[in-house]
Formats: structure tokens, C-alpha cells, sequence
């Protein structure tokens, strides 16, 4: 049963949720930096320590930070699951350039540059060692939550970020066994299986979770799915997620981790969508208490003692990982205005820096006024990051509008597109499509034959070319070979078939989209090599249908999820027909 202390501060916490942060927001300070804000502010080292001047304080403060820390570590699970779900195996392979290219440069880089810094500084050791690898990792959960507040999750800007911090996140493994080394050998313990027994242990525990659960997640959920229950459904989702959770956290490692497990686990699942919908609501709340707590962590006092060396150390921690990001990026060919993005973006300490300075404090590893400076500056990091976001959207755009000053520069810059959308044919449906891109500010080309249409879109500014895109000479110009995805929407039955072969010649393995006049052209458009095909007249029944469901006082996600249903079972009528045909 919750006592008065722990009602009160859930009740702070929802006057501040529901009144204060949206007032902050208002005025572009962002959800995360407000909730960061009203920690520091009502925090036992904020407005706290005037309690005892003022006895009526203690009533709008927090008063004891780790009572909010399980709900808080509960937000980063459910943060890390859902990120998990995102990231099927060939989408972790589609992003391998970045995800072995720039998060393996950023990350061994800066431990180098950040531990050489503090063992020149004086400190003592292993100082350096620790606090170089925890600072080089960076906020999942806040740079996340801000592209996910911008719509920006699937840009380039968020797949790079993402692909980085994927990266990092799997560097908590190697992280801990280094501390287990360093524990080791402080203690005294100088044998090699000694020192690699922790790292066995974790290894195995990460292998054996992913192979049982395979064999177990799946089962579960259709098991639940048989019943139509969404209650049973979700029961079972928080079971494998909660399950998975505890198994790596008894192993050694973070909750976290064992959360992107079971996230990838279920990616390929026919549920993923109704659970992330289900989670999504209690995943925000939940990480505004993990901001509300990174905020009531920050000790005023000791930021004051030391505020030189803390400013110091905190300009130098954005200064050297930001360049070393912006290099790694450009390395790997990405263009200007993204990589300054993502390296002002990724600059700050991450949330796993409590967590090894927490660790190697209690094993003595580290002493307690180096502790507790050091979180003051990641603290601090995070606090910054949503401003930072904002000048590096700006710095993006600035540098953007540098590089596309006139006509032949926007030419090249399709030839430097990758992981773009290519749209074929830019009718009612094309336009339609744009949109739907645009909202979540993923990049896009269109071809078109009707010169008034691309004439129209091209002084709007948006990247919409005269050409054939049945022709695989105006494909490649548009860099066919490094999209990401194609839409086919062109008027024409041959022209639609001819596109879809002329892609699969540049691209054998493309993923294709494409609208078909009829059940039967969407079975040939399958069987040429489409990921699906969608029949105008299907299409048009299912708006109708969930159209009349609505007025029949059904209510909305019910006739959603009817409607989903409908369409899943008539593309996988198609594919079966289709596999009919050939075979």
C-alpha cells in the first residue's frame, strides 16, 4: 500500500507532467528539458533545501530522489523495448555502415581522448579509464525521446543517431567486464580465468536468452492473440519484457539491455504494432520520472564548490565528442549538415554513466568527490542536450542552405542521396505519399512525366524531377542503388510492371510498394518481385468499410484494427495466389 510521502511526490510528479512542462513547451523549451528543469528545481537539492526555513516547501518537493528511481529505470526499459521492436536484424544490417562505422570510431575515440584528459588533469587512477569509456557513451533515452518529439526518428539525422547509439548501447557489456577487471585487480586477483569468468557469464546469459526465447516468445504470443484479448496480449508482452529485464540484470548486466533484447525478440512479430500502440502513453510518463530524477540528482552545492572545474570538464566533454563524431561521420561520407546535427545531438554523458560511477564508487574505484563531480557534469550534459538540439537543427539548416545554394547543387545532391525514398510517378497518390514523408522528415525523390506538375513542385523547393521512372537510366540518376525504399504509383499497368523490373535489376533485393489497378495486377506486381501491392479498388473498400463502422457507433480502434486485419488477410491472399501462379 503507497504511504502519504509516496502519494505526494506521484502527485508532484503529475501537476508538474500535466500543468508546468506543457507551459514549458509553449515557449520551445521542450518535454525532456522541462521535465530536467523541474527535477533540478523541486529536487532535495533545489527549492528542497529551503524546507527548513519555509516548512510549507516540503509539500511541492521531492524529497528523497530514489524513491522515484525504479518507476524511472522502468521508463528506459519500456524506451529501449520499443527501440528494440523498431530494429528488426536486416534493418541492424541495413545500418551497419554507421552502426560499425561511426559508433565504433566515436566510441573507442573518445574513451581515448576523454581518459587521457582526465588522467593529464591529475586524477588518480583508474580515473581515467572509467570515466573515459562512461562519457564516451551518450543519453539514449534523451536524444531518443527528442527526435521522437520532432518526428525526426526516421530521417537521416535519426538513423545516424540511432545507428550510434545502438552501438553504445552495446558497449555496456564490454564496460562492465572492464570494471570487473579493475575490481579484480584492486582486490588482488591477477588470473586470466579470474578476470574473463564475468565476461563468460554475460556472454553466455545474452546467447541463452535470445536462442530460449525464440523458441518461447513467439508460442506466447499467439497463444494470447487466440483469445482477442488486448488485455491478455499486453499481459503477456510485460511478462517477456519484465522476464527478459530481470534475466540480464541477474547476469551482471543492465535492464536496459535485457529490454532491447525482448524488443528484438517480437520486432518481427504480427503484434509488434498493437503493443507499441498499447506502451507508448506509459513509456512517455515513465521517462519523464527518469528526467525528473537525472534533475533531483544534481547537487547545487557541490556544482558550486567545484563550478570551474565542473564548467570546464563539461565544455570540454561537448567539445571533444562532438568533433569526434563530426569527423567519424564525415569518414563515412555523410553530408555536412548531418553529421555537424548528430555530433552536437550525441554530445552529452548518457544515463549508464550513473550507473558505472555509481558502481565503481561502491568498489572504490573512484573517490567520492570525483563521483560526485562527475555525475554533476553528465547531469548537467543531459540538461543541456535539448538546447543543444536546437542549435544543431539550426547549424544543420544553416549548413544545409550553404550547400544547396543554386540548381546544380541540388542535382548533386541527389547523387550524394542514401537511404532516401524514390517515388514514381507524383499524381494524387505520389503527392499523398510526400506528405506522409515529410511529417516524419524522411528524405524523398519524385520522377514525373508531366512537366506543369514537377515545374509546380520544383519552385516549392521540393526535390520532385522530369524523367521516366520505368527507365533504369533515370532510376540510377536518382540513386536507385542507395535508397532506402520505392513507391510505384505511375497511371499506367505496363509502366507500373516495368518500373518494378527495372528496380529489381538495379537493386535485387529492393523493397517495393506499389499501387495496382486490380487484384490481378497486384498478383503479377508480387510475383515480379513487389514487397506488396495495393489495389486502388480494395484500398477504396476498406476506407468505406472503416468509414461505415465509425457511424455504426463502433468505436475508433476497433475499426482501425478491423480494418488492418482486413487488409493483412487480403495481401496475404495475394502473396498466396501469387505462390499459386509460380508454382
Amino acid at each position: 500500500m503507497l504511504h502519504a510521502e509516496g502519494l505526494k511526490s506521484i502527485l508532484i510528479f503529475l501537476v508538474a507532467a500535466g500543468i508546468i512542462v506543457p507551459l514549458l513547451h509553449r515557449v520551445r523549451l521542450g518535454t525532456v528539458l522541462g521535465f530536467l528543469l523541474i527535477g533540478l528545481a523541486l529536487g532535495p537539492y533545489g527549492l528542497g533545501q529551503l524546507a527548513g526555513q519555509f516548512p510549507w516547501i516540503q509539500y511541492i518537493t521531492f524529497d528523497d530522489p530514489a524513491r522515484a528511481e525504479p518507476l524511472a529505470e522502468l521508463g528506459i526499459v519500456f524506451l529501449l523495448f520499443l527501440l528494440g521492436m523498431e530494429l528488426s536484424m536486416p534493418r541492424l544490417w541495413q545500418l551497419r555502415r554507421y552502426v560499425l562505422g561511426v559508433g565504433l570510431i566515436q566510441v573507442v575515440v573518445s574513451s581515448f581522448a576523454i581518459g587521457m584528459a582526465v588522467r593529464w588533469s591529475g586524477l588518480p587512477p583508474p580515473s581515467g579509464i572509467i570515466l573515459g569509456m562512461c562519457f564516451a557513451l551518450s543519453s539514449t533515452a534523451i536524444v531518443m525521446q527528442l527526435l521522437i518529439d520532432q518526428h525526426r526518428q526516421a530521417a537521416p539525422v535519426g538513423r545516424i543517431a540511432l545507428s550510434v547509439l545502438l552501438f553504445q548501447d552495446l558497449m555496456v557489456v564490454p564496460i562492465l567486464f572492464v570494471i570487473g577487471i579493475l575490481e579484480a585487480r584492486t582486490a588482488g586477483q591477477h588470473g586470466i580465468v579470474q578476470l574473463l569468468t564475468p565476461f563468460g557469464q554475460a556472454l553466455a546469459a545474452v546467447v541463452l536468452i535470445m536462442v530460449i526465447g525464440k523458441y518461447i516468445v513467439t508460442p506466447l504470443m499467439r497463444s494470447a492473440a487466440r483469445t482477442g484479448s488486448r488485455e491478455l496480449i499486453m499481459a503477456i508482452s510485460l511478462v517477456i519484457v519484465v522476464g527478459i529485464s530481470a534475466a540480464t540484470g541477474a547476469s551482471g548486466l543492465s535492464t536496459g539491455l535485457g529490454a532491447f533484447l525482448a524488443g528484438l525478440l517480437l520486432s518481427e512479430s504480427e503484434y509488434r504494432h498493437q503493443i507499441e500502440v498499447d506502451l507508448d502513453p506509459f513509456k512517455g510518463l515513465l521517462l519523464g520520472i527518469f528526467f525528473v530524477t537525472v534533475g533531483m540528482v544534481i547537487e547545487l552545492t557541490v556544482v558550486w564548490k567545484y563550478i570551474g572545474w565542473v564548467l570546464l570538464a563539461l565544455c570540454g566533454l561537448i567539445a571533444v565528442k562532438a568533433a569526434i563524431l563530426y569527423v567519424a561521420a564525415r569518414l563515412f561520407r555523410v553530408s555536412r549538415p548531418h553529421a555537424a546535427e548528430v555530433a552536437l545531438l550525441l554530445a552529452q554523458g548518457g544515463e549508464f554513466a550513473f550507473i558505472v560511477i555509481g558502481l565503481a564508487r561502491g568498489k572504490g574505484l573512484l573517490q567520492p568527490d570525483i563521483a560526485t563531480s562527475a555525475i554533476a557534469v553528465a547531469g548537467l550534459s543531459m540538461m543541456v542536450t535539448p538546447l543543444l538540439a536546437i542549435v544543431a537543427r539550426r547549424l544543420g539548416e544553416y549548413l544545409d542552405q550553404r550547400d544547396n545554394d543554386d540548381h546544380a547543387a541540388a542535382e548533386e545532391e541527389i547523387g550524394e542521396l542514401r537511404d532516401h525514398v524514390i517515388i514514381g510517378g507524383f499524381g494524387r497518390v505520389g503527392q499523398t505519399v510526400a506528405r506522409v514523408l515529410d511529417s516524419e522528415n524522411v528524405p524523398w525523390v519524385a520522377l514525373d512525366m508531366h512537366g506543369h506538375v514537377v515545374t509546380e513542385h520544383r519552385e516549392a523547393g521540393r526535390m520532385v524531377y522530369f524523367g521516366d521512372a520505368s527507365r533504369g537510366e533515370i532510376l540510377e540518376r536518382a540513386s536507385a542503388k542507395r535508397a532506402r525504399a520505392f513507391v510505384v504509383t505511375l497511371s499506367g499497368s505496363e509502366a507500373t510492371e516495368r518500373m518494378v523490373a527495372e528496380i529489381l535489376k538495379l537493386r535485387p533485393r529492393a523493397v517495393i510498394f506499389a499501387r495496382a489497378k486490380d487484384a490481378e495486377h497486384a498478383a503479377r506486381l508480387i510475383r515480379l518481385g513487389a514487397a506488396a501491392a495495393i489495389p486502388e479498388t480494395v484500398e477504396a473498400s476498406l476506407q468505406l468499410a472503416g468509414r461505415l463502422l465509425e457511424t455504426l457507433d463502433f468505436p475508433e480502434d476497433v475499426a482501425a484494427q478491423r480494418i488492418a486485419d482486413i487488409r493483412m488477410a487480403e495481401v496475404e491472399r495475394l502473396r498466396k495466389a501469387s505462390k499459386r501462379h509460380k508454382a
